[in-house]
Protein backbone atom coordinates (compact mmCIF):
# COMPACT_ATOMS: atom_id res chain seq x y z
CA UNK A 1 0.00 0.00 0.00
CA UNK A 2 0.62 3.36 -1.16
CA UNK A 3 0.05 6.39 0.78
CA UNK A 4 0.36 10.14 -0.02
CA UNK A 5 2.67 11.82 2.47
CA UNK A 6 2.07 15.58 3.42
CA UNK A 7 5.93 15.64 4.13
CA UNK A 8 7.36 14.61 0.94
CA UNK A 9 4.55 15.16 -1.60
CA UNK A 10 5.01 11.92 -2.18
CA UNK A 11 3.37 8.48 -2.20
CA UNK A 12 5.19 6.45 0.26
CA UNK A 13 4.73 2.74 0.97
CA UNK A 14 3.46 1.74 4.33
CA UNK A 15 5.87 -0.96 5.79
CA UNK A 16 3.13 -4.00 6.44
CA UNK A 17 6.02 -6.44 7.06
CA UNK A 18 5.10 -6.20 11.05
CA UNK A 19 2.84 -4.24 13.09
CA UNK A 20 1.68 -0.95 11.49
CA UNK A 21 1.46 2.22 14.29
CA UNK A 22 -1.06 4.81 13.39
CA UNK A 23 -1.65 7.81 15.55
CA UNK A 24 -5.08 9.77 14.86
CA UNK A 25 -5.64 13.19 16.45
CA UNK A 26 -8.97 13.03 18.20
CA UNK A 27 -11.43 15.47 19.10
CA UNK A 28 -11.15 18.58 21.57
CA UNK A 29 -13.72 17.24 24.10
CA UNK A 30 -15.60 20.55 24.55
CA UNK A 31 -18.91 20.09 22.39
CA UNK A 32 -20.59 17.41 20.22
CA UNK A 33 -18.35 16.00 17.58
CA UNK A 34 -19.40 16.33 13.96
CA UNK A 35 -19.92 15.61 10.45
CA UNK A 36 -16.17 16.63 9.78
CA UNK A 37 -14.55 14.32 12.58
CA UNK A 38 -16.46 11.63 11.70
CA UNK A 39 -15.53 11.82 7.58
CA UNK A 40 -11.23 12.27 9.66
CA UNK A 41 -12.37 9.30 11.76
CA UNK A 42 -14.61 6.92 9.72
CA UNK A 43 -11.27 7.71 6.64
CA UNK A 44 -8.76 6.24 9.22
CA UNK A 45 -11.29 3.32 10.26
CA UNK A 46 -11.30 1.87 6.98
CA UNK A 47 -7.42 2.44 6.67
CA UNK A 48 -7.56 0.17 9.79
CA UNK A 49 -10.20 -2.23 8.64
CA UNK A 50 -8.70 -3.27 5.49
CA UNK A 51 -5.19 -3.52 6.56
CA UNK A 52 -6.31 -6.12 9.14
CA UNK A 53 -8.14 -8.00 6.38
CA UNK A 54 -4.94 -8.21 5.44
CA UNK A 55 -3.81 -10.07 8.55
CA UNK A 56 -1.55 -6.99 9.28
CA UNK A 57 -1.68 -6.23 12.96
CA UNK A 58 -2.44 -2.75 13.88
CA UNK A 59 -2.07 -0.59 16.87
CA UNK A 60 -4.64 2.45 16.93
CA UNK A 61 -3.36 5.23 18.79
CA UNK A 62 -6.52 8.40 19.09
CA UNK A 63 -6.11 10.88 21.86
CA UNK A 64 -8.17 12.84 23.78
CA UNK A 65 -7.73 16.82 24.17
CA UNK A 66 -8.97 17.05 27.84
CA UNK A 67 -7.47 19.86 28.86
CA UNK A 68 -7.59 22.95 26.58
CA UNK A 69 -9.18 26.95 26.79
CA UNK A 70 -12.47 26.05 25.19
CA UNK A 71 -13.20 23.21 27.38
CA UNK A 72 -12.00 25.76 30.41
CA UNK A 73 -14.74 28.20 28.90
CA UNK A 74 -17.33 25.68 28.64
CA UNK A 75 -17.13 24.67 31.84
CA UNK A 76 -17.39 28.29 33.64
CA UNK A 77 -20.34 28.92 31.02
CA UNK A 78 -22.37 25.93 32.35
CA UNK A 79 -20.94 26.30 36.10
CA UNK A 80 -19.18 23.09 36.05
CA UNK A 81 -15.21 21.48 36.57
CA UNK A 82 -13.75 20.88 33.15
CA UNK A 83 -13.53 17.30 34.00
CA UNK A 84 -17.46 17.34 33.95
CA UNK A 85 -17.38 18.87 30.93
CA UNK A 86 -14.53 16.13 29.32
CA UNK A 87 -16.05 13.07 30.80
CA UNK A 88 -19.80 14.50 29.31
CA UNK A 89 -18.67 14.62 26.02
CA UNK A 90 -15.99 11.67 25.46
CA UNK A 91 -19.09 9.67 26.56
CA UNK A 92 -21.26 11.15 23.93
CA UNK A 93 -17.69 10.15 21.57
CA UNK A 94 -18.12 6.74 22.05
CA UNK A 95 -22.41 6.98 21.74
CA UNK A 96 -21.48 8.34 18.35
CA UNK A 97 -18.55 6.55 16.28
CA UNK A 98 -19.82 3.23 17.96
CA UNK A 99 -23.38 4.28 16.31
CA UNK A 100 -21.41 4.98 12.76
CA UNK A 101 -19.35 1.31 13.19
CA UNK A 102 -16.32 2.87 14.27
CA UNK A 103 -13.46 0.29 15.32
CA UNK A 104 -12.60 1.44 18.82
CA UNK A 105 -8.74 2.57 18.91
CA UNK A 106 -6.28 0.05 20.54
CA UNK A 107 -6.06 3.15 23.28
CA UNK A 108 -7.69 6.89 23.92
CA UNK A 109 -4.93 8.32 25.66
CA UNK A 110 -5.96 11.90 27.52
CA UNK A 111 -3.67 14.80 27.79
CA UNK A 112 -4.96 15.00 31.49
CA UNK A 113 -3.70 11.76 32.69
CA UNK A 114 0.01 11.73 31.02
CA UNK A 115 0.77 15.23 32.99
CA UNK A 116 4.43 13.52 34.08
CA UNK A 117 5.16 12.06 30.19
CA UNK A 118 4.77 15.85 29.25
CA UNK A 119 6.36 17.14 32.24
CA UNK A 120 9.69 14.78 31.61
CA UNK A 121 9.39 15.58 27.39
CA UNK A 122 9.54 19.38 28.50
CA UNK A 123 12.22 19.07 30.65
CA UNK A 124 14.66 17.35 27.73
CA UNK A 125 13.54 20.49 25.57
CA UNK A 126 14.81 22.72 28.19
CA UNK A 127 18.04 20.57 28.47
CA UNK A 128 18.45 20.57 24.82
CA UNK A 129 17.96 24.42 24.45
CA UNK A 130 15.44 24.18 22.07
CA UNK A 131 12.65 25.52 24.67
CA UNK A 132 13.20 28.18 27.80
CA UNK A 133 10.75 29.01 30.59
CA UNK A 134 9.73 32.34 31.56
CA UNK A 135 7.54 33.98 34.09
CA UNK A 136 3.94 32.67 31.84
CA UNK A 137 5.08 29.63 31.13
CA UNK A 138 7.58 27.02 28.91
CA UNK A 139 8.10 28.13 25.11
CA UNK A 140 9.37 26.05 22.19
CA UNK A 141 12.45 28.23 20.35
CA UNK A 142 11.38 28.16 16.24
CA UNK A 143 14.44 29.77 15.66
CA UNK A 144 16.28 26.51 17.18
CA UNK A 145 14.58 23.79 14.55
CA UNK A 146 16.02 25.02 11.05
CA UNK A 147 13.21 22.92 9.10
CA UNK A 148 10.33 24.43 11.14
CA UNK A 149 7.52 24.80 7.80
CA UNK A 150 8.46 21.86 6.00
CA UNK A 151 5.05 20.03 6.69
CA UNK A 152 3.09 22.95 5.77
CA UNK A 153 5.21 24.00 2.98
CA UNK A 154 5.61 27.96 4.75
CA UNK A 155 8.74 29.75 5.23
CA UNK A 156 9.15 31.32 9.03
CA UNK A 157 8.80 34.93 8.07
CA UNK A 158 5.48 34.21 6.24
CA UNK A 159 4.41 32.21 9.17
CA UNK A 160 3.36 35.09 11.65
CA UNK A 161 0.17 35.83 9.44
CA UNK A 162 -0.85 32.42 9.99
CA UNK A 163 -0.31 31.77 13.32
CA UNK A 164 -1.96 32.05 16.42
CA UNK A 165 -0.07 34.39 18.26
CA UNK A 166 -0.19 34.13 21.99
CA UNK A 167 1.02 37.88 22.73
CA UNK A 168 4.15 37.57 25.07
CA UNK A 169 6.40 40.18 25.73
CA UNK A 170 8.62 37.01 27.27
CA UNK A 171 8.51 35.30 24.56
CA UNK A 172 11.78 35.50 22.37
CA UNK A 173 10.10 35.40 19.05
CA UNK A 174 6.29 36.02 17.94
CA UNK A 175 6.34 32.25 16.47
CA UNK A 176 7.60 30.45 19.40
CA UNK A 177 5.03 28.49 20.91
CA UNK A 178 3.55 27.63 24.25
CA UNK A 179 4.70 23.87 25.97
CA UNK A 180 3.58 24.79 29.33
CA UNK A 181 1.21 27.52 30.11
CA UNK A 182 1.51 29.36 34.13
CA UNK A 183 -1.80 29.28 35.27
CA UNK A 184 -3.42 29.56 38.40
CA UNK A 185 -7.33 28.70 37.00
CA UNK A 186 -8.36 25.07 37.43
CA UNK A 187 -7.36 22.27 36.27
CA UNK A 188 -3.15 22.67 36.98
CA UNK A 189 -0.77 20.95 38.09
CA UNK A 190 2.44 21.49 39.50
CA UNK A 191 5.09 22.12 37.73
CA UNK A 192 8.90 22.74 38.13
CA UNK A 193 8.19 26.20 36.06
CA UNK A 194 4.95 26.66 38.30
CA UNK A 195 1.45 25.47 38.58
CA UNK A 196 -0.57 25.34 35.01
CA UNK A 197 -1.02 23.26 32.16
CA UNK A 198 0.11 21.74 28.97
CA UNK A 199 -0.01 23.59 25.55
CA UNK A 200 -2.01 22.24 22.74
CA UNK A 201 0.32 20.55 20.69
CA UNK A 202 2.74 18.93 23.72
CA UNK A 203 0.26 16.42 24.36
CA UNK A 204 0.09 14.27 21.13
CA UNK A 205 4.19 14.02 20.77
CA UNK A 206 4.07 12.94 24.51
CA UNK A 207 1.53 10.31 24.11
CA UNK A 208 2.39 9.46 20.52
CA UNK A 209 6.24 8.49 21.33
CA UNK A 210 4.81 6.72 24.95
CA UNK A 211 2.39 4.54 22.91
CA UNK A 212 4.14 3.74 19.44
CA UNK A 213 7.92 5.12 20.14
CA UNK A 214 10.06 7.58 18.38
CA UNK A 215 9.02 6.94 14.95
CA UNK A 216 5.81 5.30 14.18
CA UNK A 217 3.94 4.93 10.78
CA UNK A 218 1.61 7.19 10.14
CA UNK A 219 0.67 10.39 11.62
CA UNK A 220 -3.34 11.16 10.93
CA UNK A 221 -5.54 13.94 11.13
CA UNK A 222 -7.77 16.92 9.09
CA UNK A 223 -6.05 18.99 6.82
CA UNK A 224 -6.80 21.78 9.25
CA UNK A 225 -4.35 20.26 12.07
CA UNK A 226 -1.03 20.69 9.35
CA UNK A 227 -0.47 24.02 10.64
CA UNK A 228 0.18 24.82 13.55
CA UNK A 229 -0.33 21.67 15.42
CA UNK A 230 1.21 19.24 13.60
CA UNK A 231 4.04 22.03 12.34
CA UNK A 232 4.58 22.02 16.10
CA UNK A 233 4.65 18.34 16.60
CA UNK A 234 7.33 17.33 13.75
CA UNK A 235 9.69 20.18 15.85
CA UNK A 236 9.35 19.64 19.10
CA UNK A 237 9.24 16.03 18.40
CA UNK A 238 12.77 15.78 16.36
CA UNK A 239 14.31 17.97 18.08
CA UNK A 240 13.89 15.96 21.60
CA UNK A 241 14.65 12.67 20.02
CA UNK A 242 16.66 13.63 16.90
CA UNK A 243 14.75 10.88 14.89
CA UNK A 244 12.66 11.85 11.72
CA UNK A 245 8.78 11.75 13.88
CA UNK A 246 6.28 10.01 11.77
CA UNK A 247 7.32 8.12 8.56
CA UNK A 248 3.94 9.05 6.81
CA UNK A 249 1.74 12.18 7.08
CA UNK A 250 -1.87 11.37 6.34
CA UNK A 251 -4.28 14.54 6.27
CA UNK A 252 -8.41 13.86 5.59
CA UNK A 253 -10.29 17.38 3.73
CA UNK A 254 -12.61 19.23 5.09
CA UNK A 255 -16.53 18.60 4.77
CA UNK A 256 -18.18 21.72 3.85
CA UNK A 257 -22.10 22.66 4.28
CA UNK A 258 -23.56 23.66 0.72
CA UNK A 259 -20.24 25.15 -0.06
CA UNK A 260 -20.03 27.08 2.74
CA UNK A 261 -17.34 26.15 5.75
CA UNK A 262 -18.91 24.60 8.88
CA UNK A 263 -19.42 27.82 11.60
CA UNK A 264 -21.35 28.00 14.93
CA UNK A 265 -22.03 31.53 14.23
CA UNK A 266 -23.96 30.40 10.68
CA UNK A 267 -25.51 27.84 12.38
CA UNK A 268 -24.74 24.95 9.49
CA UNK A 269 -22.62 22.43 11.88
CA UNK A 270 -24.27 19.27 11.61
CA UNK A 271 -23.67 17.49 14.39
CA UNK A 272 -23.13 13.29 14.12
CA UNK A 273 -25.84 12.45 16.51
CA UNK A 274 -28.70 14.83 14.14
CA UNK A 275 -26.59 12.96 10.70
CA UNK A 276 -27.45 9.56 12.37
CA UNK A 277 -30.85 10.14 13.66
CA UNK A 278 -32.26 11.25 10.02
CA UNK A 279 -29.57 9.54 8.08
CA UNK A 280 -28.28 6.32 9.78
CA UNK A 281 -24.73 5.01 9.96
CA UNK A 282 -24.23 3.53 6.69
CA UNK A 283 -25.19 6.23 4.49
CA UNK A 284 -23.28 8.67 6.93
CA UNK A 285 -20.07 6.11 5.97
CA UNK A 286 -21.02 6.10 2.17
CA UNK A 287 -20.68 9.73 1.99
CA UNK A 288 -17.83 10.00 3.96
CA UNK A 289 -15.62 7.46 1.85
CA UNK A 290 -17.40 8.96 -1.60
CA UNK A 291 -14.36 11.52 -2.43
CA UNK A 292 -10.86 11.14 -1.91
CA UNK A 293 -9.77 11.34 1.03
CA UNK A 294 -7.19 14.54 1.18
CA UNK A 295 -10.02 16.64 -0.82
CA UNK A 296 -12.86 18.43 0.60
CA UNK A 297 -16.03 16.96 0.29
CA UNK A 298 -19.71 18.91 0.44
CA UNK A 299 -22.28 18.00 2.60
CA UNK A 300 -25.63 18.08 1.26
CA UNK A 301 -29.10 16.62 0.87
CA UNK A 302 -28.79 15.32 -2.44
CA UNK A 303 -25.57 13.93 -2.22
CA UNK A 304 -27.32 11.95 0.95
CA UNK A 305 -30.57 11.10 -1.08
CA UNK A 306 -28.00 9.34 -3.68
CA UNK A 307 -26.20 7.45 -1.10
CA UNK A 308 -29.63 5.97 -0.04
CA UNK A 309 -30.93 4.82 -3.61
CA UNK A 310 -27.14 3.49 -3.72
CA UNK A 311 -27.62 1.71 -0.12
CA UNK A 312 -31.25 0.50 -1.18
CA UNK A 313 -29.14 -1.62 -4.03
CA UNK A 314 -27.21 -3.06 -1.45
CA UNK A 315 -29.75 -4.46 0.78
CA UNK A 316 -31.63 -5.95 -2.59
CA UNK A 317 -28.66 -7.63 -3.48
CA UNK A 318 -27.84 -8.85 -0.29
CA UNK A 319 -31.25 -10.15 0.42
CA UNK A 320 -31.18 -11.93 -3.39
CA UNK A 321 -28.47 -13.75 -1.72
CA UNK A 322 -30.20 -14.72 1.15
CA UNK A 323 -32.75 -16.04 -1.49
CA UNK A 324 -30.80 -17.11 -4.28
CA UNK A 325 -31.64 -21.50 -4.41
CA UNK A 326 -31.70 -22.46 -7.85
CA UNK A 327 -29.26 -24.49 -10.19
CA UNK A 328 -29.26 -21.90 -12.80
CA UNK A 329 -25.84 -20.24 -12.26
CA UNK A 330 -24.09 -18.25 -14.75
CA UNK A 331 -20.11 -18.78 -14.83
CA UNK A 332 -19.02 -15.35 -12.94
CA UNK A 333 -15.57 -16.23 -11.39
CA UNK A 334 -13.85 -14.27 -13.97
CA UNK A 335 -16.12 -11.27 -13.52
CA UNK A 336 -15.96 -10.81 -9.41
CA UNK A 337 -11.83 -11.61 -9.83
CA UNK A 338 -11.76 -8.24 -11.86
CA UNK A 339 -13.97 -6.40 -8.68
CA UNK A 340 -12.28 -7.77 -5.85
CA UNK A 341 -8.76 -6.78 -7.95
CA UNK A 342 -9.89 -3.53 -8.72
CA UNK A 343 -11.45 -2.87 -5.03
CA UNK A 344 -8.10 -3.94 -3.48
CA UNK A 345 -5.90 -1.78 -6.31
CA UNK A 346 -7.78 1.11 -4.97
CA UNK A 347 -7.69 1.03 -1.70
CA UNK A 348 -3.80 0.25 -2.16
CA UNK A 349 -3.09 3.44 -4.63
CA UNK A 350 -3.25 6.09 -1.95
CA UNK A 351 -6.45 4.90 -0.22
CA UNK A 352 -8.74 5.52 -3.23
CA UNK A 353 -12.18 4.76 -1.23
CA UNK A 354 -14.04 6.44 -4.22
CA UNK A 355 -12.40 3.97 -6.60
CA UNK A 356 -13.13 1.51 -4.35
CA UNK A 357 -16.74 2.14 -3.63
CA UNK A 358 -17.08 2.07 -7.83
CA UNK A 359 -15.73 -1.51 -7.95
CA UNK A 360 -17.98 -2.40 -4.90
CA UNK A 361 -21.25 -1.10 -6.53
CA UNK A 362 -20.17 -3.26 -9.75
CA UNK A 363 -20.29 -6.27 -7.66
CA UNK A 364 -23.83 -5.29 -6.33
CA UNK A 365 -25.37 -4.32 -9.46
CA UNK A 366 -24.32 -7.31 -11.35
CA UNK A 367 -25.92 -9.65 -8.48
CA UNK A 368 -29.00 -7.71 -8.69
CA UNK A 369 -28.93 -8.08 -12.59
CA UNK A 370 -28.06 -11.97 -12.65
CA UNK A 371 -31.16 -12.28 -10.09
CA UNK A 372 -33.53 -10.13 -11.91
CA UNK A 373 -32.43 -12.50 -15.13
CA UNK A 374 -32.83 -15.46 -12.98
CA UNK A 375 -29.97 -16.46 -13.28
CA UNK A 376 -28.88 -15.83 -9.34
CA UNK A 377 -27.79 -19.44 -8.59
CA UNK A 378 -26.62 -21.46 -5.36
CA UNK A 379 -23.14 -21.44 -6.76
CA UNK A 380 -23.02 -17.52 -7.60
CA UNK A 381 -24.23 -16.46 -4.32
CA UNK A 382 -21.92 -18.18 -2.36
CA UNK A 383 -18.73 -16.84 -4.52
CA UNK A 384 -20.46 -13.85 -4.23
CA UNK A 385 -21.30 -13.67 -1.03
CA UNK A 386 -18.39 -14.34 0.43
CA UNK A 387 -16.62 -11.25 -1.32
CA UNK A 388 -19.61 -8.96 -0.82
CA UNK A 389 -18.85 -9.66 3.34
CA UNK A 390 -15.78 -8.61 2.93
CA UNK A 391 -16.19 -5.48 1.57
CA UNK A 392 -18.72 -5.03 3.47
CA UNK A 393 -16.87 -5.54 6.69
CA UNK A 394 -13.84 -3.28 5.30
CA UNK A 395 -16.25 -0.31 4.45
CA UNK A 396 -17.57 -0.50 7.80
CA UNK A 397 -21.32 -1.10 6.30
CA UNK A 398 -23.69 -3.21 8.29
CA UNK A 399 -26.89 -4.73 7.23
CA UNK A 400 -28.66 -6.64 10.60
CA UNK A 401 -28.92 -10.21 10.35
CA UNK A 402 -32.30 -11.41 10.99
CA UNK A 403 -32.90 -14.92 13.53
CA UNK A 404 -34.52 -18.53 12.18
CA UNK A 405 -38.03 -17.49 13.99
CA UNK A 406 -38.03 -14.03 12.01
CA UNK A 407 -37.07 -15.58 9.25
CA UNK A 408 -39.57 -18.45 9.53
CA UNK A 409 -42.44 -15.69 10.70
CA UNK A 410 -41.91 -14.01 7.35
CA UNK A 411 -41.77 -16.94 4.89
CA UNK A 412 -45.13 -17.97 6.67
CA UNK A 413 -46.95 -14.57 5.74
CA UNK A 414 -45.57 -14.36 2.32
CA UNK A 415 -46.80 -18.03 1.76
CA UNK A 416 -50.27 -16.89 3.07
CA UNK A 417 -50.17 -14.40 0.36
CA UNK A 418 -49.34 -16.26 -2.45
CA UNK A 419 -51.81 -18.41 -1.28
CA UNK A 420 -54.20 -15.42 -1.42
CA UNK A 421 -53.86 -14.62 -4.72
CA UNK A 422 -53.85 -17.87 -6.01
CA UNK A 423 -57.10 -17.62 -4.81
CA UNK A 424 -57.86 -14.43 -6.01
CA UNK A 425 -58.68 -12.86 -2.57
CA UNK A 426 -57.08 -9.76 -3.30
CA UNK A 427 -57.94 -7.62 -0.20
CA UNK A 428 -56.66 -10.31 2.35
CA UNK A 429 -53.21 -10.58 0.20
CA UNK A 430 -53.32 -6.63 0.48
CA UNK A 431 -53.59 -6.85 4.01
CA UNK A 432 -50.82 -9.08 4.87
CA UNK A 433 -48.81 -7.39 2.59
CA UNK A 434 -49.79 -4.02 4.59
CA UNK A 435 -48.75 -5.81 7.84
CA UNK A 436 -45.37 -7.16 5.88
CA UNK A 437 -44.87 -3.26 4.93
CA UNK A 438 -45.29 -2.45 9.21
CA UNK A 439 -42.04 -4.62 9.81
CA UNK A 440 -40.17 -2.64 7.26
CA UNK A 441 -40.37 -5.64 4.63
CA UNK A 442 -40.40 -5.12 1.44
CA UNK A 443 -41.42 -7.89 -1.44
CA UNK A 444 -39.84 -8.46 -4.53
CA UNK A 445 -42.20 -10.48 -7.16
CA UNK A 446 -39.86 -12.51 -9.57
CA UNK A 447 -41.16 -15.05 -12.46
CA UNK A 448 -42.65 -17.51 -10.20
CA UNK A 449 -41.72 -16.79 -6.53
CA UNK A 450 -41.85 -13.32 -4.93
CA UNK A 451 -39.05 -12.62 -2.33
CA UNK A 452 -38.56 -10.09 1.05
CA UNK A 453 -36.12 -7.72 1.91
CA UNK A 454 -35.64 -5.81 5.45
CA UNK A 455 -35.11 -2.12 4.66
CA UNK A 456 -33.39 -0.18 6.84
CA UNK A 457 -35.58 3.09 8.41
CA UNK A 458 -33.86 6.12 7.22
CA UNK A 459 -36.18 9.14 8.97
CA UNK A 460 -34.73 11.47 6.38
CA UNK A 461 -36.26 9.38 3.50
CA UNK A 462 -39.91 9.86 4.84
Amino acid sequence: MKLQDTLSKSEQEVDISKKVKIYLCGVTVYDESHIGHARTIIVFDVLRKYLESKGIEIEFIQNFTDVDDKIINRANEENKTADQISTKYIENYYKDFDGLNVKRATNYPKATKHIPEIIKFIEKLIAKGVSYPTKNGVYFSVSKFPEYGKLSKKKIDELQSGARIEVDEEKKDPLDFAVWKISDKEPVWDSPWGKGRPGWHIECSAMSIKYLGENFDIHGGGRDLIFPHHENEIAQSESCTGKQFAKIWMHVGMVTIDGEKMSKSIGNVKSIKHVIENWGPNIIRLFCLSGHYSKPIDYSEELLKENLIKWRQVETCHYELIHANNENSENINEFVNKVVAEFDNALDDDFNTHLALSAFFQLVKETNRLAADEKLGKENSRIIKKELKRMLEILGLTIPEITDSQKEEIDKLIRQREQSRKEKQFEVADRIRDKLNEMNIELIDHKGKTIWMIKEKIKAEK
